[in-house]
């Protein structure tokens, strides 16, 4: 007796569809976008869309993929929620709408503390998800980590990465610098975009990311001038390394400056944007 066939729709066939629809929706990467979710509903590589020409979207596995391309090209959720995960450096963290996804740019705050001491004790202000701790956590188990943010949501998010990933991370519930005992260094991913930008951000962006974690005033700076005027009063604390917006890096550094730190840099990201400000105290 024959076993019977399987039926289902090509993957190729069933990949082509979402890339249309993605990229009708205005997406700014569809292929990607696509072969990300169809790799993850039917469990394999990437890769393997491309080169096993058997491959079927079949089952349960056919509602799956439509509701996952329903979400990004109608509701225009990013891959990474859909996903539930997003790589961070070494890492693959949890990620939903309680914290903002890493992103690249972010790990350049990670590299700036590389350099640090041995047991020097670093604060990730506003962690999130946890990915700048974590990672830091990773790559140098020997310094004493902690990640402190104001939405406990998000820390729930956080402890629950840190658990998984079984890395010793301290978790603070805190509004920037209040309760926080002495520190070496901060590190920083704070909210840093305009009110005024609200309209031009990307649907991903605004309609499924927390606006606590993206707005800060007028020109994007009140969070950052509320950390430096506590940072003024903060002489413990030698290295902060804050992740800012286009444009915001001289006003940035006049406020570091007044706050105390006399030794000033800039971290460029890839697009040599000066994405991250490094200020020391060399006294």
């Amino acid at each position: 007796m024959h076993a019977p066939l399987t039926t289902g729709t090509p993957a190729r066939d069933a990949l082509d569809g979402a890339i249309t629809a993605i990229a009708a929706a205005g997406c700014e990467t569809p292929r990607l976008d696509a072969e990300l979710l169809l790799a993850d509903v039917l469990g394999v590589r990437r890769e393997r869309l491309s080169t096993d020409r058997d491959l079927l979207v079949a089952g349960p596995a056919v509602r799956a993929f439509q509701d996952a391309v329903r979400r990004r090209a109608v509701e225009r959720e990013p891959v990474a929620y859909i996903l539930g995960r997003r790589g961070f450096r070494r890492l693959e963290l949890a990620v939903d709408p309680r914290a903002l996804i890493p992103r690249p740019e972010s790990e350049l705050l990670v590299e700036v503390a590389l350099g640090l001491g041995s047991g020097a004790r670093v604060l990730d202000l506003g962690t999130g998800s946890g990915a700048v701790a974590l990672a830091l956590k990773d790559e140098r188990p020997d310094l004493n980590v902690s990640g402190s943010d104001s939405s406990e949501r998000a820390l729930e998010l956080a402890r629950a990465n840190a658990e998984r990933l079984a890395l010793d991370v301290q978790w603070l519930h805190a509004d920037l610098l209040d309760g926080v005992g002495e520190l070496d260094a901060i590190l920083s991913n704070p909210p840093y975009v305009a009110d005024s930008e609200r309209a031009s951000l990307q649907p991903e962006i605004l309609r499924h990311e927390p606006p606590q974690a993206l707005f800060a005033g007028p020109d994007g700076l009140d969070t950052i001038r509320a950390l430096l005027a506590q940072l003024a009063e903060r002489p413990d604390v030698r290295l902060l390394a804050l992740e800012i917006g286009v444009g915001q890096a001289p006003t940035v550094a006049e406020l570091a400056r007044a706050a105390g730190f006399d030794a000033i840099r800039f971290e460029r990201d890839l697009a040599r944007v000066q994405r991250v400000v490094v200020a020391e105290r060399s006294t």
